[in-house]
């Protein structure tokens, strides 16, 4: 990453806006179009899976393309951005996630202000997230290692799988479940099972960071190479 911090935070906040308004664009199109929950479902997969690849490839070199403050903390806890950028890369998250899941309501000429009503809440949806959240990281990571390039593929065909087979459909981003509690739409998650999500999601990306830390270090260590020259 060459890219000054003003121009990684500024990254990072337009490709999480785009995420989001492709989550949720694509979730009031599919719905507008399809009384068949699975086939919107589909539709909703396919698109974010597709602007994942896109956006991890144009806007990784600026900022790492994070887009996701479980991540951003990961790579704080890797050493490899600083506890000040990662706390700025998590804000611009936030508000880019927000604010493309308000022009996505825009573009569909729907009321720009909206507060969720869908509950999503229980262990298993909990467990759900942290499962998600824990396959991301370890993707990202595992990724990095075996074939860096390919990360962006990487990372949108694991979010595509993962919106199949969890009970949460895989928010699997912090700031993506704050935007889209401001959106009472087929994407869309109660403002109160908010803060459950987000722990879920930490603590999936804690436990991922540790255990790849491990488990590609011992590879690393069969190689005959130091762990130190490890890039966890």
């Amino acid at each position: 990453m060459t890219a000054d911090p003003a121009r990684r935070l500024v990254a990072e906040a337009l490709g999480t806006g785009l995420l989001v308004a492709t989550v949720v664009g694509s979730g009031i199109m599919a719905d507008a179009l399809s009384t068949d929950d699975a086939v919107s479902l589909l539709a909703n997969t396919l698109a974010t899976g597709a602007v994942l690849v896109v956006l991890i490839t144009i806007l990784g070199p600026l900022s790492g393309a994070h887009f996701n403050p479980a991540v951003s903390m990961v790579f704080a806890l890797r050493g490899e951005i600083g506890p000040g950028l990662a706390l700025g890369y998590a804000a611009a998250q936030v508000v880019g996630g927000i604010a493309g899941c308000l022009l996505a309501h825009l573009m569909f000429d729907l009321p720009v202000w909206q507060l969720s009503s869908t509950v999503r809440t229980g262990t298993g949806q909990w467990l759900a997230e942290a499962v998600a959240t824990f396959g991301l990281v370890a993707t990202i990571l595992g990724g990095l290692r075996a074939r860096p390039d390919a990360v962006p593929v990487l990372v949108g065909l694991y979010i595509t799988a993962a919106y199949w087979f969890t009970a949460s459909t895989s928010f699997a981003n912090p700031a993506v479940a704050v935007a889209r509690a401001f959106s009472d739409t087929f994407a869309g998650i109660r403002p109160a099972d908010v803060p459950a999500f987000v722990a879920a999601e930490i603590a999936g990306a804690v436990l991922a960071y540790a255990v790849m830390r491990w488990l590609l270090r011992e590879v690393v260590a069969r190689e005959g190479l130091e762990p130190s020259t490890s890039r966890l």
